[in-house]
C-alpha cells in the first residue's frame, strides 16, 4: 500500500476505476460490515462475526462466499447484488489525520488507480465531484461505525449471544466442503433473555441489528446455490 493525503493539485487528474470485478480486489469472501449498514446488508448478505484481526473481540462481517478468495456476487457483468457493503464501496480511499481532523487519503498502488479512465476525483477547476462526495460519506460512515463495533460486541459477549457454527456443503459435484471460523446470534439464548437485558439492548439501539443478523442468515442458503450454480457453469 501506498497511502498519501489526497489534494486537488497533485491529484487533479485522478481518476478511479470502479468496475467491480476480481482484478480491482473484490474476490474476498468476507468484508467488515458495521450497524449503520445492517439493514442494507441483510438484505442480500449473511451478517457473521469472526474473531478481529486487530485484537481479542469479534467483528461482524458480510460472507460473500464460500471459500478463501471467493466473491459469489461476482459475475461477468459485475456485481450481482443490490447493494455494496462500505469496506468495499469505498475503493482505494481511506480515513487519515492531520492533528486532530480527519483527512481523505488514496492508496495510490491501489488497482483501482486509472490511468486515464474511470470517475474523476475533481473537477477541471479543483472542486470536489460528486463521487468524491460520495466517498466522502462514505469514509464517514466507516469511522461511525469502527468506533461502534467494539461496544456492540461487547454488548453481545456480555449475554452470550454469539455461538460458532460449522456449514457442511454437499457440492454439485459431490465434493465436501465445511464453512467453519464464524460465529452467528444464539437465537435460543436470545430468547431466553429477561424484559431488563432486552430493554438495555434496546435501549443501546443495538436490539433491530441483532435480529436483522439472525434473519440474514437465511442468504446461507443463497450462497449454497450461487456456489453450485458457478461450479456448474465453469464445468
Amino acid at each position: 500500500m501506498k497511502p498519501v493525503p489526497l489534494d486537488n493539485t497533485t491529484h487533479r487528474d485522478l481518476r478511479i476505476v470502479t468496475t467491480r470485478g476480481a482484478a480491482w480486489g473484490d474476490d474476498q469472501m468476507a468484508t467488515p460490515v458495521f450497524i449503520v449498514e445492517f439493514r442494507d446488508v441483510q438484505a442480500h448478505y449473511p451478517i457473521v462475526f469472526q474473531p478481529a484481526d486487530n485484537g481479542p473481540g469479534m467483528q461482524p462481517v458480510a460472507l460473500l462466499g464460500l471459500r478463501s478468495g471467493e466473491n459469489l456476487f461476482l459475475d461477468a457483468h459485475g456485481w450481482d447484488a443490490g447493494y455494496i457493503p462500505l469496506m468495499l464501496e469505498r475503493g482505494p480511499f481511506m480515513i487519515g489525520r492531520a492533528g486532530s481532523e480527519l483527512t481523505i487519503h488514496v492508496d495510490m498502488d491501489s488497482p483501482r488507480i486509472g490511468r486515464g479512465e474511470g470517475e474523476p476525483v475533481f473537477l477541471p477547476h479543483g472542486a470536489t465531484t460528486d463521487y468524491l462526495e460520495r466517498m466522502n460519506s462514505v469514509l464517514l460512515a466507516i469511522h461511525q461505525g469502527v468506533q461502534g463495533v467494539a461496544p456492540f460486541v461487547a454488548a453481545l459477549l456480555r449475554h452470550d449471544l454469539l455461538e460458532s457454527f460449522v456449514l457442511d456443503v454437499e457440492a454439485a459435484d459431490a465434493s465436501q466442503n465445511r464453512l467453519a471460523g464464524f460465529h452467528t446470534i444464539d437465537e435460543d439464548r436470545l430468547r431466553a433473555l429477561d424484559a431488563a437485558a432486552l430493554h438495555e439492548l434496546h435501549a443501546q439501539g443495538y436490539l433491530a441489528a441483532i435480529y436483522m443478523a439472525v434473519a440474514s442468515v437465511t442468504h446461507l442458503r443463497d450462497l449454497v446455490t450461487r456456489y453450485n450454480k458457478r461450479l456448474v457453469r465453469n464445468a
